[in-house]
């Protein structure tokens, strides 16, 4: 177990009692692909960052591998570099003057070796996509939208953490930058072990990465399963004004229609697939 949530509560209004998280009971393990999801409000955010102890549940016991960094005198230093948080819009956090600088802020501040630094930050550019030699004594400033994502991106890398957080990583940025960063977390996921948590209202990300999905409301987790078993539950996500994928919601319109269909589909290429079977079956019909 990676991480494991015994009955959190947060309460961040003592006053009026309003709960961010209500009695969360959850746990990840090592190599999760997770996605989740909720309207604004829905207690997301505080969710994942009581994973690296940037929050602390009024109430509940939290454990990072196998650290309870819900106990006084936690090493907070040793559980950020076992959990890493990538912020929206994390290129708003590049402030050195180059893209090593940048990625080795991290490294620098846990007292490493210049070898060691310089190891971990062509390691992590070259995760992220970036060609060390040729970003390295580039301004960060001067890069475009995806790439200062990816910049960003790679100073949690260099931390070398074995959860990465990321909180709507694809806000912002053009078509191609999606594709790319998408590519990114399947590298990172498959190729390197590294457990991935995202947030994201995007539902086609959500299903075509995650192999589970956490739907939240009010504080609560209200659905937790693979996008399959989710997915399913149109009627229960329409009621939490959340969208399925396009290409599952098509799905759903044609089996409405009376049309048996396959509706646990969310790329592109399955659905061409199941339609064309559906059309065939019919011509045979006839």
């Amino acid at each position: 177990m990676l991480i494991e949530l015994k009955n959190v509560t947060h309460i961040y209004n003592q006053k009026q009692g309003i709960k961010a998280l209500d009695n969360i009971n959850l746990k990840i393990d090592e190599h999760d692909f997770i996605g989740i999801v909720g309207h604004t409000g829905s207690g997301k955010t505080t969710l994942v960052q009581m994973f690296n102890s940037l929050i602390k549940p009024t109430s509940g016991e939290i454990f990072v591998d196998g650290i309870k960094t819900t106990k006084k005198n936690v090493d907070l230093n040793r559980v950020r570099q076992i959990v890493g948080l990538v912020f929206q819009y994390p290129e708003h956090q590049l402030f050195e003057e180059t893209v090593y600088k940048d990625v080795a802020f991290g490294p620098n501040n846990l007292k490493l070796k210049k070898d060691e630094i310089d190891k971990r930050v062509k390691v992590a550019l070259d995760l992220a996509g970036l060609d060390f030699e040729e970003f390295k004594d580039r301004s960060p400033f001067n890069l475009s939208g995806g790439q200062q994502r990816r910049v960003a991106i790679a100073g949690v890398l260099a931390m070398r953490p074995r959860v990465l957080i990321l909180d709507e990583p694809s806000a912002g940025l053009d078509p191609q930058g999606r594709e790319k960063l998408k590519a990114l977390l399947k590298r990172l996921h498959k190729n390197y072990n590294i457990t991935i948590i995202l947030i994201s209202h995007r539902m086609e990300e959500i299903t075509q990465l995650s192999n589970r999905v956490i739907v939240m409301d009010h504080g609560k987790i209200v659905l937790n399963g693979s996008p399959k078993e989710v997915f399913s539950y149109k009627e229960k996500l329409e009621s939490l004004s959340l969208e399925l994928p396009e290409i599952t919601e098509i799905l759903f319109r044609l089996r409405e229609r009376g049309c048996d269909i396959r509706t646990d589909i969310f790329t592109v290429e399955e659905a061409v697939e199941e339609i064309t079977k559906l059309m065939g079956s019919q011509k045979d019909a006839n």
